[in-house]
């Protein structure tokens, strides 16, 4: 098993429980681990045998942007899902961090892994 990262990808996210979350973007951090076979990508030095992690990270950036999810936990589900099925990923890891969401810490997050959705 191969394993390709996106890590640190960046998104402003509506997201949130509490009334003045909802009034504000906020600022979302994805940490993406997948599983593939990069074998042929690299004989053939050809991008359709291996993840495009540009066009997963502009699909994960475009389903935050359009979400209104209230718990990371849910965003993380669907981005989860979203990368399984439009890519063909049969295992991945994702961590949403939610950096300044709690007073005094640098970070809250959730990490989820994935075999399938």
């Amino acid at each position: 098993m191969d394993l390709v990262y996106i890590e640190g990808l960046k998104v402003d996210a509506l997201i949130g429980v509490y009334d003045w979350e909802r009034e504000i973007l906020q600022p979302l951090v994805f940490d993406i681990t997948m599983a593939t076979d990069i074998r042929q990508a690299a004989q053939t030095d050809d991008l359709q045998y291996t993840l495009d992690y540009f066009a997963i990270s502009a699909a994960v950036t475009a389903l935050v942007e359009q979400s209104a999810f209230q718990l990371i936990e849910s965003l993380a589900e669907a981005i989860a899902c979203m990368i399984q099925q439009q890519f063909s990923v049969s295992w991945l890891r994702l961590k949403v961090s939610k950096p300044g969401a709690v007073p005094n810490a640098i970070n809250v997050a959730v990490q989820i892994e994935r075999g399938s959705c």
